[in-house]
C-alpha cells in the first residue's frame, strides 16, 4: 500500500567504518520504529527488499531471507562502507535467514539483537540480550492497539451489511449481526488467552456462538403456535450456522499479530475450517429462506 522504503544502505547520524550495521524490512514502520530507537547512535541501516512486508512475516514468507539479504550486502558494497565484517539482525528475522550462509557466502557474521527496536541502545552497550529482550508478549494493552485497526478495515463493510440486513429482517437482526463482527474484531483480541481451544478458528467460533446465545434464547422464550415455534426454530438454527463463521473468519486476521500462531499452523487451520465456515454459513442461508417461504 505505498508504505515502502527504497532498499539500500542509509546513514544515522555520522557513522564511521566501525559503526553498527542494522539490518531491517523495507516496510515504513518497521524502518521508522528501528530509525527512532536509535536516535543519537552513529551507524548504519542496511534495508533489504521485503515487498514492505513487516520483519516477522516477511521472515515467514521467505522474502526477510538469506538469498534477499546475500544480494542487499553484495549490491551495495557494504564491505566498503565498514571495516567490521559483522551485521545486527532483528531476533523476529531469524526464522528467515541462514546466519552459517551468510557468512560463508559474504564474510558478514550475523548477530541476532533484541526483538525490540527500543532495547537495542541497551542491548549495545553489552551486545547480550537480556531474557526480556528475547521474549515476545502480547498483554492486554498490546491487543487493545489491534482494535482501531481491524475496525478501519472493517467499519465501511459493517455498515453497509447493517443497512441491508436492516431492510431484509429489521432491527435485532441488524443488532445481532454487528454484534457478532464487532464480537471478531474488538472482543475476540481482548479474550484471546482465555477462549478455549488452541485453534483461532474454534475461538471464533465459541465467541461468536455466545454472542448469538442471548438473542437466540430470548426470541425462543417468546413462545407462540406450533407453526411459529417452528420457524423460531429454523430462525435460531439459522442464526448459530451463519453468525459464528462471520466471527471465526474476522478472528483469522489474528494469527498475523501473535507468537500462539506459526506459518503452517495457520495454513493448515484455513485449510480446515474455512469449508466448514462456509458449510456453516451457506447451510444457515438456506434454513433463512426456508423459513421465510414456510407457508
Amino acid at each position: 500500500m505505498g508504505h515502502r522504503v527504497t532498499p539500500g544502505v542509509y546513514s544515522l547520524g555520522s557513522p564511521t567504518k566501525g559503526s553498527p550495521v542494522f539490518v531491517t524490512a523495507n516496510y515504513t514502520l518497521s524502518f521508522d520504529a528501528l530509525r527512532s530507537a536509535l536516535a543519537g547512535i552513529d551507524g548504519y541501516i542496511l534495508v533489504i527488499d521485503t515487498l514492505g512486508v513487516n520483519v516477522w512475516c516477511a521472515a515467514g514468507k521467505g522474502t526477510f531471507g538469506t538469498e534477499e539479504l546475500v544480494n542487499r550486502i553484495e549490491v551495495t558494497r557494504l564491505q566498503d562502507a565498514v571495516s567490521h565484517r559483522r551485521i545486527i539482525l532483528p531476533q523476529l528475522g531469524a526464522s528467515g535467514v541462514s546466519a552459517n550462509e551468510v557468512k560463508e557466502r559474504t564474510g558478514f557474521s550475523v548477530e541476532y539483537g533484541p526483538i525490540r527496536a527500543s532495547d537495542l541502545p541497551e542491548y549495545l552497550k553489552t551486545h547480550r540480550a537480556t531474557p526480556a529482550m528475547r521474549q515476545v508478549t502480547f498483554t492486554l494493552a498490546e491487543r487493545f492497539v489491534l482494535i482501531p485497526v481491524e475496525l478501519v478495515y472493517i467499519i465501511l463493510p459493517a455498515i453497509v451489511l447493517g443497512i441491508i440486513q436492516y431492510f431484509l429482517g429489521g432491527l435485532t437482526a441488524t443488532i445481532i449481526l454487528l454484534s457478532a463482527i464487532l464480537a471478531g474484531v474488538a472482543v475476540f483480541p481482548i479474550l484471546l488467552p482465555w477462549l478455549p481451544t488452541r485453534d483461532f478458528a474454534t475461538k471464533g467460533l465459541i465467541l461468536g456462538a455466545a454472542v448469538v446465545l442471548p438473542f437466540v434464547v430470548a426470541r425462543l422464550a417468546g413462545g407462540g403456535a406450533d407453526a411459529v415455534l417452528w420457524k423460531q426454530a429454523l430462525w435460531a438454527a439459522a442464526r448459530f450456522l451463519i453468525l459464528p463463521p462471520v466471527t471465526a473468519f474476522l478472528a483469522l486476521n489474528f494469527t498475523g499479530s501473535t507468537t500462539f500462531t506459526s506459518r503452517s499452523g495457520v495454513k493448515r487451520e484455513m485449510f480446515t475450517y474455512i469449508p466448514v465456515m462456509a458449510v456453516m454459513f451457506i447451510a444457515g442461508v438456506v434454513m433463512d429462506i426456508a423459513r421465510v417461504l414456510w407457508p
